[in-house]
């Protein structure tokens, strides 16, 4: 495919499909131009590293979070509104987890939210720096939930690079997993009212019991400090 036909978004595209499949350690450049049917040097024309590639994949996502309208919504609602839509788009797109603690991540997708989350919690009552502490605390439990499927996509892709079965190691480590969790009594507990195979996955509703717990910590909190503020 001649070099002009390629678009950077194109190409950012084409990155998070590659993403998606193969996880932070599969992509390269040379894989994502075999599947855009053209050559690396013409992707590095438009895109001149891999690391600025991530960068723009990673914004990109950001878009497919939906901004709640803070103009006819209350500020908790907007707060479970969004928070739950990341924590969907993390999940879709489990390299992003791993991509924070290794990219140099920014730009305007992600910024946009970053302020929606501000004024979440400006509109709740918290003052800017407090504000900005409990936005970060939504977003590291946000992140901290979706760590499950980014785990297991790099473990796989680790595993499977020497030709190993990865589905079988992982089943084999659970099963070693479970024999160990069979010696303490609670695990145990659990283990004989929950089908093994369900051993390493959290009970249903986890990500929304700890996400209203947060929230409802965060309304106490305001409503001692408007008590504090009225003596």
């Amino acid at each position: 495919m001649p070099r002009d036909t390629l678009t950077a978004d194109r190409i950012v595209r084409e990155a998070i499909e590659l993403l998606d499949d193969e996880g932070l350690d599969g992509l390269n450049m040379r894989s994502l131009a075999k599947r855009l049917g053209s050559a690396a040097t013409a992707v590095y024309w438009h895109i001149k590293t891999k690391d600025e590639l991530v960068r723009l994949a990673s914004d990109a996502v950001w878009d497919e979070v939906e901004l709640p309208d803070l103009g006819t919504t209350d500020w908790r609602s907007a707060a479970t509104a969004h928070a739950t839509g990341v924590h969907a788009m993390l999940t879709r797109h489990p390299w992003l987890v791993q991509a924070f603690s290794s990219h140099l991540l920014y730009g305007p997708g992600k910024a946009r939210h970053d302020d929606l989350s501000l004024a979440v919690y400006q509109k709740a009552g918290f003052l800017a720096d407090d504000a900005d502490r409990a936005a970060g605390a939504v977003l590291v439990f946000v992140i901290g939930s979706a760590l499950g499927p980014a785990i297991e996509l790099s473990l796989k892709h680790r595993l499977s690079k020497d030709g190993a079965d990865a589905e079988q190691l992982m089943a084999d480590a659970m099963t070693r997993a479970t024999e160990t969790a069979m010696q303490f009594p609670r695990l145990r507990e659990r283990l004989t009212t929950t089908a093994a195979t369900e051993y390493a996955a959290a009970p249903d509703n986890t990500f929304a019991f700890g996400l209203q717990s947060l929230l409802d910590g965060f309304e106490a909190r305001l409503a001692t400090d408007r008590a504090g503020r009225r003596k």
